[in-house]
């Protein structure tokens, strides 16, 4: 079973920067697809960014331009730069990982965008 493991999360204040990590378990990391999807209070868990094996991204048409996903596969490691950072950025960020039916979820880092 592949485990995944967010850091990174933490309190910043309104147009900072803030990188997410989420490091992955297991030998076949490069076959994943990965994302990072978010949760805030009294919302539906959306979609944020994802990326393919082949290093194919697709963004939230509310983050994009401001986010950036990207994946190290020497390191088992997927990555979520967050520049320009908004209070409705605040959330609840979820690692995801897929390979054919098979979805994994992180445990969850809590991104609080505040003054």
């Amino acid at each position: 079973q592949v485990q995944l493991v967010e850091s990174g999360g933490g309190l910043v204040q309104p147009g900072r920067s803030l990188k997410l990590s989420c490091a992955a378990s297991g030998n076949n990391f490069r076959f994943y697809a990965m994302g990072w999807y978010r949760q805030a209070i009294g919302k539906q868990r959306e979609l944020v960014a994802t990326i393919t094996s082949g290093g194919s991204s697709v963004y939230a048409d509310s983050v994009k331009g401001r986010f950036a996903i990207s994946r190290d596969n020497s390191k088992n490691t997927v990555y979520l730069q967050m520049n320009s950072l908004k209070p409705e950025d605040t959330a609840v960020y979820y690692c995801w990982k897929k390979i054919f039916d098979s979805i994994t979820w992180g445990q969850g880092t809590q991104v609080t965008v505040s003054s």
